[in-house]
């Protein structure tokens, strides 16, 4: 005689369900779907539960998707197990599925699934010589309206492997970033304690932004730029729209949030009395331990005066690193040429030429003479070289053709004007090792 029964999931289920995912677990099992996703669509899509008595022995729950449908859950309890509940699980969940006019129902099982019996017995078909694939959306559908509103995006996947040479601080900031933030598990096993903020300093134009989108980029978590002088016309006043913003940040699950020139609202605090940036100052001071409480976020703040920063903001506690980032190294500015030169004439280009003529140059420097010199190269070609201003007819693809030369990219970098001096830098070398911390 059947002691078990089949009916519909009730919300009273979920611990039933939790309780058959653990012996799904404690037997090596590894679902196909998220614990999260079963739960819900418990509740929104299509369950239906296996009891005995009042205990739940099996349970099976179903998606429906226009034509298609998805079995993403069945499972009885071991000692169930053999009795054709599986079956009657299959065939029940199949049956409250139909309205909805599916004209194929599929179901994904981990390799090592026993139960292939109760799929068979329902007509189901073993596919062969097919491969899952999974990628896991980075920012779930309820947080994009707050994301949104925060002028928060989620950036290209590829800005980490884009940043050109800076290879020292690449790894730097992969070690001790990137590193203990995606694999928090595993930093938690070796008592590492992820970061939770950080400074970048430097000159301008060193790419200290383009870093903390690389960061978020790596991590693959929205990166929400936090702008003081946007929130300075709040009614509420800077020091109240700051707390407002971060309050808002705080729904959100993941985020790398950034703030340029922080010096503007974290200056040494002087003076009576007091200047009104210095309650600014003593909010951002406050919102940075709160904010360190929360998991799954990164707050990196980036100077080019670090020395105007106020010293408690520095201090320990606050911030994880003080990172330099400078000038790039004879490598970094090779790697930056062989981007920025067209691939069809990069193997005419001296580019050890203009790697020596460059030294001193910021990224931004490099990237603004490469520019300067395809677009003269590009005039050149059109309106000189026997092109529209001498009535010739040379095509646009003629012209591209050509490309800058060697000395288009030097004499591009000899009318460059740096942006960083040598006294600026001499000081940023005096700043790693009076105030950075790696």
């Amino acid at each position: 005689m059947t002691t078990w029964r089949i009916r519909d999931f009730h919300s009273a289920d979920l611990d039933g369900i939790l309780h058959l995912w653990e012996s799904l677990k404690a037997t090596n099992v590894e679902p196909v779907y998220a614990l999260s996703e079963v739960l819900a669509s418990c509740e929104k899509d299509y369950a239906v539960v296996a009891v005995q008595g009042e205990q739940v022995v099996g349970a099976a729950v179903g998606r429906a998707a226009h034509d298609q449908g998805w079995v993403v859950f069945l499972a009885t309890l071991p000692e169930f197990r053999g009795r054709g509940i599986g079956t009657s699980l299959l065939a029940a969940v199949e049956n409250r599925m139909a309205p909805h006019g599916l004209n194929k129902l599929s179901a994904l099982m981990p390799e090592s699934e026993t139960r292939v019996e109760a799929f068979l017995s329902r007509g189901f078909q073993l596919k062969k010589n097919l491969r899952y694939f999974e990628r896991k959306i980075p920012v779930a559908r309820q947080e994009l309206e707050p994301l949104g509103l925060l002028g928060g995006r989620v950036l290209a996947r590829n800005l980490w492997e884009n940043v050109a040479g800076m290879h020292n601080e690449k790894e730097l900031l992969e070690r001790r970033l990137v590193l203990p933030l995606a694999e928090a598990d595993l930093a938690d096993e070796y008592g590492v304690v992820p970061p939770r903020a950080v400074v970048l300093f430097g000159p301008p134009g060193t790419g200290k932004t383009t870093f903390a989108k690389a960061i978020a980029s790596r991590l693959e978590w929205p990166f929400v730029e936090v702008f003081p002088s946007r929130l300075a016309s709040d009614p509420k006043g800077l020091a109240g729209a700051l707390r407002e913003t971060f309050l808002e940040i705080a729904e959100l699950e993941h985020a790398v949030v950034f703030i340029d020139e922080v010096e503007e609202i974290a200056a040494q605090r002087s003076g009576e009395p007091p200047s009104p940036l210095q309650g600014v100052t003593n909010e951002l001071l406050k919102i940075i331990p709160a904010f360190r409480e929360q998991p799954g976020r990164l707050l990196v703040c980036a100077t080019n005066f670090i020395r105007a920063l106020d010293t408690a903001f520095l201090r320990h506690g606050r911030f994880d690193y003080v990172i330099p980032i400078g000038l790039p190294d004879r490598l970094a500015r090779e790697a930056m040429w062989q981007r920025f030169i067209p691939p069809a004439v990069v193997d005419d280009v001296d580019v050890e030429l203009l790697v020596d003529r460059t030294e001193g140059f910021s990224p931004a420097d490099i990237e603004y003479a490469a520019r300067s010199a395809s677009q003269r190269a590009l005039e050149k070609a059109v309106y000189d070289d026997g092109g529209l201003a001498s009535g010739g007819s040379l095509s646009v693809r003629d012209a591209i053709r050509k490309g800058p030369a060697t000395q288009d990219y030097l004499d591009a970098i000899g009318e460059t004007r740096t942006t960083v001096s040598k006294e600026v830098y001499a000081e940023f070398l005096e700043d790693i090792d009076s105030l950075g911390r790696v």
